[in-house]
This record gives C-alpha cells, structure tokens and sequence, in this order.
C-alpha cells in the first residue's frame, strides 16, 4: 500500500505494523470502529490473523460463519459484539471478492473522484455516511490517496484538527481526537 508511513491507530506495534501494510487490516479496522475504543477496534485486525491465520478476504467470506463468530467473540473478543461483527467482517471480505477480485486496495486505487470513492467506501457492509466521510479522510490524510474533490466529500473530516481516527498519528493525537469527542458530546447535549 502506498502509506507515507506507519499507522500507529492501535497504539500496539504488531496491530499497527499489519494496519500499515495489509489494505484489508485496515478497512475492517475502520469497520469495527464503533461502540468500542478506537485503538482496540483497530487492534482486532491482527487478532483476527492470529486466529484465523490469514486476512486473504476470499479465505474470511468463505469461512464457517460459527467457527468465524467463535474466533472473533473469544476473550479478549475482536469487538464488544463479536459475533455480529464477525458476520459483517465476512460481509467486508465478501464484496472484496466479488467487486474488488480480492484486492481491497482496488476500492482507492481505482477510484477516480472523491465522490466515486466516497460512494466505494460508503457501500461497503457497516459503513454509514459519517464513517465513510471519516475513512476517506484517513486515505487522504495518511495514505496520500487524494481524488479529485475529496475535501468535498469528507466535509469537516478533512480538514487540519484532531476530529477522528483520520487525524491519529500517535498518542498525542489520540488523545486530542478524544478530548475533541468528548467535547463535542458535551456541546450537544447543551
């Protein structure tokens, strides 16, 4: 992949190296973000490959869906809901082969607009609007995967600050786009 340099998201040296190198880790990663720790989400990846043995997405979408709940919702669980997590990972995997030919990098690569990217990343299992808003300013903002029109698509995501994932880059930024959260959360309930 075509990374300016190494995610550190997981804040864990083995979860983050697989995050940097495997366009598949990092996609489900962002899938798994949500109702539960950013970093730990983003750890489940290379949960999965210690488990599973491989991240091939063909190997994930064929798998025993039980036997693939199992190994996602066994202590310490891949998410908070495991097992439903594990069916939409194989969903993830599934649509990577079928409309990807198995290279989840595809869904960036060929992507000639923000827009069309944005509508990739949108249709994929588990990703709303405001999630794909937020990955596809990770691609840009790490990645360096810039189509034309991105900004646009992504709204305030791409914009300097410390909003989401896509602005973490170590502790201190993890830290910032927590505090970020959390005060924006507090605005709202004002």
């Amino acid at each position: 992949m075509g990374f300016m340099g190494k995610l550190q998201i997981a804040q864990d040296p083995v979860a983050d190296d697989l995050l940097s190198t495997d366009a598949f880790a990092l996609t489900a990663g962002m899938l798994l973000d949500q109702q539960f720790p950013m970093e730990r989400a983003f750890a489940g990846p290379a949960k999965i490959l210690e488990r599973f043995g491989t991240l091939d997405p063909a190997a994930i979408a064929d798998a025993d869906p039980e036997s693939f709940a199992d190994l996602c919702a066994t202590p310490p669980a891949v998410h908070r809901y495991g097992r439903s997590m594990a069916g939409r990972i194989q969903q993830l995997a599934r649509m990577v082969v079928d409309e990807y030919d198995g290279d989840t990098e595809r869904i960036w690569t060929t992507a000639r607009t923000g827009e069309e990217l944005f509508t990739r990343v949108r249709a994929l299992p588990g990703f709303g609007e405001q999630k794909a808003k937020i990955f596809v300013a990770l691609l840009a903002k790490q990645l360096d995967v810039k189509p034309r029109g991105w900004t646009k698509v992504t709204g305030d995501y791409g914009r300097k600050g410390y909003r989401s994932v896509a602005d973490v880059t170590d502790p201190d930024s993890l830290q910032r786009v927590r505090d970020f959260k959390k005060a924006a959360k507090a605005a709202a309930k004002k």
